[in-house]
């Protein structure tokens, strides 16, 4: 899938909730999750696995038959993901996400936002503070994904939650050099 740059909304930026960040590369705009917390407050940040440079977001997942740690690209949009195992996978199957430290699920009941998706479970993450959430749907392979901030109208974040640089599955190395 290629590569498309969307532009962030300036309201979000001017709002920019703790816990996100802007970077530049290549001359675009791209948020990143610098900071994110599962519901017990343990930090789900791995200082230890980078991709594309910046600390992956770390969850314990049960996919299948399969169970492992996977990280999470931590820029906005991207889907891409390392898993610590070989997940045992259909391409509807739900994944139950969770703690790795505490074992304590990340899932929610919440239906995608994607159209013809049904899946009515997402993982659920909380930004610095508590009041603005991430959620991202639970069937593998769906790019849906959703940010709730509190101090924002729902239209900037539909707008934000629409983000998507490359669909499920697609891992590219260096996606950054296709500007």
């Amino acid at each position: 899938m290629e590569l498309k740059h969307t532009e962030i909304p300036v309201e979000f930026l001017r709002h920019l909730p703790e816990g996100i960040k802007l970077v530049n590369r290549h001359g675009k705009e791209f948020l990143v999750i610098e900071q994110l917390y599962g519901p017990d407050g343990t930090d789900l940040i791995s200082e230890t696995v980078r991709l594309h440079g910046e600390p992956a977001i770390r969850l314990g997942v049960r996919v299948g038959s399969s169970d492992g740690i996977v990280f999470v690209d931590a820029y906005w949009g991207s889907h891409a993901k390392l898993y610590s195992f070989v997940p045992d996978t259909a391409q509807d199957d739900i994944v139950e996400a969770y703690v790795p430290e505490t074992g304590k699920s990340l899932m929610v009941k919440r239906p995608c936002i994607v159209e013809g998706c049904d899946c009515t479970r997402s993982i659920s993450f909380s930004l610095p503070g508590g009041k603005n959430h991430v959620y991202v749907c639970g069937r593998l392979g769906c790019p849906g994904h959703e940010i709730d901030i509190a101090e924002l109208p729902q239209p900037i974040s539909q707008t934000l939650s629409s983000i998507n640089f490359f669909g499920a599955g697609s891992l590219e190395d260096d996606w950054f050099d296709q500007f």
